[in-house]
């Protein structure tokens, strides 16, 4: 039901309980306001911009964190191999030493932000978690032929680099990496997506409309 509510268990020195209203069910599981609210946080953090909680980016980080209660769902089912934290210390490292004086002011920033370098560690794991995910589930699957690399050099590599370098040769070889690469990427990201939406449709998904006001 809408009013449906998630109580979260608070130490003494807590002023009382707080409510955590449910912003989304998936199947069995549910994703909080706070949840939410995190996640849109880190994001944010990472990409060092203002975070922005309004409704139409509380709706697309929703429908994100939905997509990841369903991967993790597979991961935990399937017994897909999960990555260790320590894989991430290193990015987690250079991201600090990238945008950050010292510790105090990563912690400063942190604190501006209402998370904790916790939270973006568990957020560079899930990064790398999906990325493997994707790579073990769906890469393997995905042929790309000569004749598909040859028809896309044809059809669009040659014409632009013609275009842009008059004159010049263009031969096929300097492109083959980079178009089996792209055309290997654009057919992984439609096996995802087309397992996301039959997830989806296996699933009870409820949109509690007050979180996203």
């Amino acid at each position: 039901m809408a009013t449906m509510v998630a109580v979260l268990a608070c130490g003494p020195a807590m002023r009382g309980d707080i409510i955590d209203r449910i912003a989304v069910s998936v199947g069995n599981q549910v994703i909080t306001q706070t949840e939410l609210d995190r996640e849109m946080r880190v994001a944010a953090f990472l990409d060092r911009v203002k975070p922005n909680l309004s409704p139409t980016v509380r709706r697309a980080t929703a429908e994100r964190m939905v997509e990841q209660k369903l991967i993790r769902r597979e991961l935990e089912t399937s017994r897909y191999p999960i990555p260790a934290a320590s894989e991430v210390q290193p990015v987690f490292d250079k991201f600090k030493k990238d945008n950050f004086a010292d510790d105090t002011a990563f912690q400063s920033a942190l604190a501006s932000y209402g998370i904790t370098g916790k939270d973006v560690l568990d957020e560079l794991l899930w990064q790398r978690t999906l990325l493997q995910f994707i790579d073990v589930r769906f890469r393997p699957g995905v042929q790309v032929s000569d004749q598909d690399i040859k028809d896309y050099f044809e059809k669009v590599v040659e014409p632009a680099a013609r275009a842009a370098h008059p004159g010049e040769p263009v031969s096929l070889e300097d492109y083959r990496d980079e178009i089996d690469n792209k055309l290997s990427g654009e057919r992984v990201d439609k096996e995802t997506d087309t397992w996301l939406k039959q997830a989806r449709q296996r699933t009870e998904i409820v949109y509690h409309e007050e979180a996203f006001q």
